[in-house]
């Protein structure tokens, strides 16, 4: 009799995280998780955010699995979330790895998203989606590093596919929207000079806070001799491309000084980056 064709054993992660002030400072208010999602809190410097650490103790996302996270700041709250090691993407069978993020921001608060890279290896497929809604007061700070192929063995990203897609709204409207698409001759695309140019590795910063707030964002990206660009009234976004150690040493470069000047925070990188 013929056999059935096996079905793969898929992970299905899932966080909720939320934050509320207090008379002694923003403390957390809610807290779900389901693996391979974890949640961490590591002790934070005393004159920094509390901070929270996304964890997949599955070690990576192959096709099928996914993640999905929702972060809520409520009036006034201040933290971070970054995560304490890269994402690795594994190569697919035929469906791709999903990873959705929902954060949502009330009045007066204020998030840094500062995950590590997600690396896609040949042959990864990736859908992944971020929605952020915020009051017009709140402040976004939030970097992404995306590495196509594992450059530390020469791989390069030449099969597979990739979905990135951001949607920020603000005040209920919508301020900005972004998606990037990469499949079909992979190679060809990575090399194109009106493409990617021939780099392995894209990062973005982005700062989403009041007008006055945004203009001194761009007054300080050109004393570090950063391009950046005000895409909305209060939205400064950067990008990179290139080698990914170049490209995550920029990035690390940039982000003491943006939280120094513009949050009032210590200028160092999460302690979680360089441990």
């Amino acid at each position: 009799m013929p056999l059935d064709t096996p079905r793969h054993q898929r992970a299905h992660g899932r966080a909720e995280l939320g934050f509320r002030q207090t008379p002694r400072g923003t403390a957390l208010g809610h807290l779900f998780h389901a693996a391979p999602y974890r949640i961490l809190f590591p002790v934070p410097e005393p004159d920094d955010l509390p901070s929270a650490a996304l964890v997949n103790v599955g070690g990576g996302l192959a096709g099928g699995d996914s993640l999905s996270l929702e972060v809520t700041l409520e009036a006034g709250a201040r933290a971070q979330v970054t995560t304490p090691a890269a994402e690795k993407i594994y190569r697919s069978l035929g469906e791709p790895s999903r990873i959705d993020s929902r954060l949502s921001l009330a009045p007066g608060a204020t998030l840094e998203w500062l995950p590590q890279e997600t690396i896609l290896f040949d042959g990864a497929r990736l859908e992944r989606r971020m929605r952020v809604g915020m009051a017009a007061d709140a402040r976004l700070l939030a970097t992404e590093l995306l590495v196509l192929g594992r450059a530390a063995r020469g791989e390069a990203f030449d099969h597979g596919a990739l979905l990135d897609s951001w949607r920020l709204r603000r005040g209920g409207r919508l301020d900005w929207a972004d998606a990037l698409e990469l499949s079909g001759d992979l190679a060809a695309r990575r090399a194109a000079p009106f493409g990617l140019g021939g780099a392995n590795a894209m990062g973005l910063l982005l700062f989403a806070a009041p007008v006055a707030e945004a203009l001194a964002a761009r007054d300080l990206c050109r004393e570090l001799g950063l391009d950046a660009t005000l895409a909305r009234p209060g939205l400064l976004l950067a990008r990179w491309l290139g080698e990914a150690s170049a490209v995550r040493d920029d990035l690390a470069r940039v982000l003491p000084p943006f939280r120094a000047a513009l949050l009032g925070l210590p200028a160092r990188l999460p302690r979680l980056w360089t441990s």
